[in-house]
């Protein structure tokens, strides 16, 4: 920046700060060269001397438009008067009152409303107006007469369209800042469900084989005393589930990655069909740790939108990992396709010594699965001891009303139990299948 620049920017930073400064320095030019005016005289008149009333008026032009901006009408009122003073008194115009009026008006214009601005435009034009055809010796069309009417005129208009220029982009600034303010809520509220989705998935992913994981060490180190043969296996499954979950983290951050940020040399991406075709291979792991699942289908199975048979298969993933874990070692498992979508149940004793509640994220994780598809997810205890999900999928969008009335929300409290007590051994119990 050269040293002009400098001497400029903390010119006009002054200037800013004490707008009386500037007021000022437009006075001094604009008050100086009308009182030249007066002394010099007009065409075919003779110079004369300097006045008091020149004087007076001079220091009172200087005085309004200096504080032009802070006592605008009272600086209109002052100038006015003293206008109509050296008219009515000494029977002539002072030429530097006309300036200070005129830049008064355009003032006043720009700092107040339409109206108030032509209504006192008005009134002060037909004052200057009159006043100098009846004191100052002048006709009704004297150019001087008509001439005071088309200054002030002239500077109200400009002051006006001014005003309105500043209102116009003032709208446009706060639109924009709206603009943006609306846009970064936006992008803030897709961080959000972008964070939820990923911990959604995240949860589904490896909640399931860490159970399992739990489940089949709890039982190795259970029968290691009196069964050592039987650890081989468990084993097995416990190295089975570790892959599953990192092949499954894998797939997840591959997911979130875009095509081009993936690792240099990293494989594609061979992620296995999410869906209910996976429903054997998830019950299959739950019976290799523990849990008798009687699993029933209803209707024909047909091919589902990715997103439904997505849902459908986490939440069945995550009732049956809770009946896992929270359950006495029995669940139950209802799939019905419809015409319209595909139902789940999920049902399964609740252990008498389980606590009462959990951190329930499971089960706001499986509403929200469900709710994403368009249609409703219920769970909560029942009467019996049995602890019950049902989910209601539909395969095309709903209405909102008529998933409201679909399937009930749960009316209380999302319980998640946590286990307790002994675990059932590798493999001793089988799936049902009907």
């Amino acid at each position: 920046m050269e040293l002009g620049e400098v001497r400029e920017t903390r010119f006009w930073r002054a200037v800013r700060r004490h707008p009386q400064l500037s007021d000022a320095a437009l006075a001094l030019p604009l008050v100086v060269p009308a009182i030249v005016v007066v002394t010099v005289g007009g065409p075919g008149e003779q110079p004369r001397m300097l006045g008091l009333t020149d004087l007076v008026a001079g220091v009172i032009a200087f005085g309004v438009v200096t504080v032009r901006r802070r006592f605008t009408r009272t600086g209109l009122v002052v100038a006015a008067l003293a206008w109509l003073v050296a008219v009515v008194g000494q029977h002539e115009r002072q030429p530097v009152l006309m300036v200070a009026l005129v830049l008064l008006s355009f003032t006043h214009a720009a700092r107040s409303d339409r109206r108030t601005a032509w209504l006192t435009a008005g009134c002060l034009a037909a004052a200057l107006y009159l006043s100098g055809v009846l004191w100052a010796g002048g006709s009704w069309w004297a150019p001087e007469n008509l001439g005071a009417l088309a200054w002030i005129g002239m500077a109200t208009a400009v002051g006006d369209a001014t005003r309105s220029r500043r209102a116009y982009v003032a709208e446009v600034e706060e639109r924009a800042r709206r603009a943006e303010q609306s846009r970064d809520e936006e992008a803030r509220r897709r961080v959000v469900e972008e964070r939820l989705r990923i911990a959604r998935e995240l949860h589904d992913v490896v909640a399931h084989h860490i159970a399992v994981i739990k489940v089949q060490a709890s039982g190795a180190k259970h029968i290691l005393p009196h069964r050592p043969e039987r650890v081989g296996p468990a084993l097995d499954h416990i190295s089975r589930s570790s892959d599953a979950v990192l092949q499954e983290i894998a797939s997840v951050v591959g997911l979130l990655r875009g095509p081009g940020e993936r690792d240099a040399g990293a494989a594609p991406d061979t992620e296995p069909t999410r869906g209910l075709a996976r429903l054997s291979a998830l019950l299959d792991d739950l019976a290799a740790a523990g849990l008798r699942v009687d699993h029933r289908q209803l209707g024909a199975a047909r091919e589902l939108p990715a997103l439904v048979d997505l849902a459908a298969f986490r939440i069945a993933q995550e009732a049956l990992t809770n009946a896992q874990k929270y359950g006495d070692g029995t669940a139950r498992l209802a799939v019905s396709y419809t015409a319209d979508g595909v139902t789940l149940e999920i049902t399964n004793p609740v252990r008498p010594d389980a606590p009462a509640s959990g951190s329930g994220y499971g089960i706001v994780g499986m509403r929200e699965r469900a709710t994403s598809t368009g249609g409703a997810l219920s769970a909560g205890p029942t009467p019996n001891g049995h602890f019950t999900v049902h989910a209601q999928l539909p395969t095309a969008p709903q209405p909102a009303g008529d998933r409201a009335a679909g399937v009930p929300q749960a009316g209380g409290r999302a319980v998640c139990h946590r286990p307790a007590g002994p675990v059932a051994e590798p493999g001793a119990a089988r799936r049902v299948a009907s």
